[in-house]
C-alpha cells in the first residue's frame, strides 16, 4: 500500500463530501486507502457519506476526543508507505497526491511534506509552512515584527516568506490541514501527542520528525483549504484552545529558556483576551451588520453546462439569489461577482483551483464556491446551500407521487 489519507469529521458531511470527491478523483492510479473518522457528529455524517463513498473505511467514535486522538485511531490502522492527514474542508488537485508521492519517493530523507494552500480568495495561505515557533520566533509573531519584516530571517522566520513559492524547498513545519508523512518517520518519532486536543499537534509532530533525522519540505502543489469552516477561528473558544496548545509545545519543548517562556506565556493569554473582547463588540453589533446585509446582495456567477447549470440555476431562484450564467471558463479577474460557482462535473478540481490561484490580488477578487451535483449543494467558504426547505418537500413528494 502507498499511501493513506485520514481525514478527521465533525459535522461538516457537505465540505467532506467534496473533499471526498477530490480524493477520488486524486487516487486514480494510486495504491491506496482513505479513512474518515467522526468525531461523533450530531449531523448524521457517516450515514450519508457511506452510500456515497462505500470504498472509505470509516471510523466512528462516540466521544469527541479531539483531532490528535481521532488521527492516531487510523493511523494505527494505516497501511501505506506514506500516511497523509487532511482536514474535511479542503479540496484536491487530481495531481496533489501524485506530486506528493514522487517527491517523498524521490527525497528518502524527506520525513515529511506540506503544499501549497489557497484561501477562498485564491491567495496563498501563510500557514502552508512555518518554522518552528520557538519562544523567540513566537515572541516576533505576537508584538508585530514578523509582520512588519517578512522578509526577514531573523524577524519573520514563524512564516517564512522569504521562502520562494513556487519551487520545493525545505521548511520546519508542515499544516495539518494537508501534510504527508514517511511511515517509517511516524514510527521513529510516534504518533500525535494526545495532550494536544486540537490546533499544536501539526506543529509538535513536524518538530519531532525534524529531531528524528528526518527533513520537513514545502511542495508548491495547490489545496484550497476553507481555513475554519470545521472550526471558528475568530471565537474565543478558538483562542484558548489554540493558545493553551503553544503553551504545552513551549513547556514540553522549550522549558528551559524560563525568561521568554514566561514573556511569550503573558501574551498568549493577552491575546486571547483580545480576541474575546472583539467577539463582545461584535455580538454588540451584530443587529447593525444584519440590518446592513440584507440590504447588500451577494453577486454569483454559475460557471457549468447542461442539466447541472439549470440545477444550480434553480438553488439560487429558490434563495432569491442575484445570478449570472456562463456557459464556459470566464475570463481572469472577474470583477462583477461576489462568488465565482463552478460545475464540479464540468470542470477539474485542478481547473477550477488554477482559475483561483491566478487572479490579481490587487483587485477584489470573487470567492471561490463549487457545485456538487450528486447532492444538489452549493458550497461557498461560509455557507451551505441546498434548496430552500419548501421547494426541497415539493421536490421529495413529486418523486414520491412518480413513484
Amino acid at each position: 500500500m502507498k499511501l493513506s489519507v485520514v481525514i478527521v469529521n465533525y459535522n461538516v458531511k457537505y465540505y467532506l463530501e467534496q473533499c471526498l470527491l477530490s480524493v477520488e478523483r486524486a487516487l486514480v492510479g494510486i495504491q491506496g486507502e482513505v479513512f474518515v473518522v467522526d468525531n461523533a457528529s450530531t449531523d448524521d455524517s457517516i450515514e450519508y457519506l457511506r452510500t456515497k463513498f462505500p470504498w472509505v473505511y470509516y471510523i466512528e467514535s462516540q466521544k469527541n476526543n479531539g483531532f490528535s486522538v481521532a488521527n492516531n485511531m487510523a493511523i494505527r490502522q494505516a497501511r501505506g508507505e506514506y500516511v497523509m492527514l487532511l482536514n474535511p474542508d479542503t479540496i484536491l488537485s487530481e495531481h496533489t497526491l501524485h506530486d506528493c508521492i514522487e517527491f517523498m519517493d524521490t527525497h528518502p530523507d524527506a520525513g515529511g511534506v506540506g503544499v501549497k494552500m489557497l484561501k477562498e480568495d485564491g491567495s496563498f495561505a501563510l500557514e502552508s509552512r512555518r518554522g518552528v515557533p520557538t519562544p523567540w520566533t513566537s515572541f516576533c509573531k505576537m508584538i508585530g515584527l514578523g509582520k512588519l519584516y517578512p522578509k526577514s530571517t531573523l524577524f519573520g522566520r514563524y512564516y517564512m516568506q522569504y521562502l520562494p513559492l513556487d519551487q520545493p524547498v525545505e521548511i520546519d513545519i508542515m499544516s495539518g490541514a494537508c501534510m504527508t508523512m514517511r511511515r517509517a518517520a511516524l514510527d521513529k518519532c510516534g504518533l500525535l501527542d494526545e495532550d494536544f486536543f486540537m490546533y499544536g499537534e501539526d506543529i509538535d509532530m513536524s518538530y519531532r520528525i525534524l529531531n528524528a533525522g528526518y527533513k520537513n519540505y514545502y511542495l508548491p502543489t495547490t489545496i484550497l483549504h476553507y481555513k475554519g469552516e470545521s472550526t471558528q477561528k475568530s471565537s474565543y473558544k478558538y483562542a484558548i484552545v489554540f493558545h493553551r496548545a503553544m503553551l504545552i509545545f513551549f513547556k514540553k519543548h522549550f522549558r528551559y529558556n524560563f525568561i521568554l517562556l514566561a514573556v511569550v506565556s503573558v501574551l498568549i493569554y493577552f491575546k486571547a483576551l483580545l480576541t474575546y473582547l472583539k467577539q463582545q463588540a461584535l455580538k454588540r453589533r451584530h443587529l447593525k451588520h444584519v440590518i446592513i446585509d440584507e440590504m447588500r446582495q451577494k453577486k454569483f456567477l454559475l460557471v457549468g453546462k447542461g442539466f447541472n447549470l439549470e440545477q444550480m440555476e434553480r438553488l439560487m431562484e429558490s434563495h432569491k439569489f442575484y445570478h449570472s450564467v456562463s456557459d464556459g471558463m470566464p475570463e481572469r479577474f472577474e470583477p462583477t461577482a461576489d462568488y465565482v460557482v463552478f460545475d464540479t462535473d464540468a470542470y477539474s478540481f485542478k481547473e477550477i483551483l488554477e482559475w483561483f490561484s491566478h487572479m490579481d490580488k490587487q483587485r477584489k477578487a470573487p470567492l471561490i464556491a463549487t457545485y456538487i451535483s450528486q447532492s444538489q449543494t452549493i458550497l461557498t467558504c461560509s455557507s451551505v446551500i441546498r434548496l430552500a426547505a419548501k421547494k426541497e418537500k415539493q421536490k421529495q413528494d413529486n418523486t414520491q407521487n412518480k413513484s
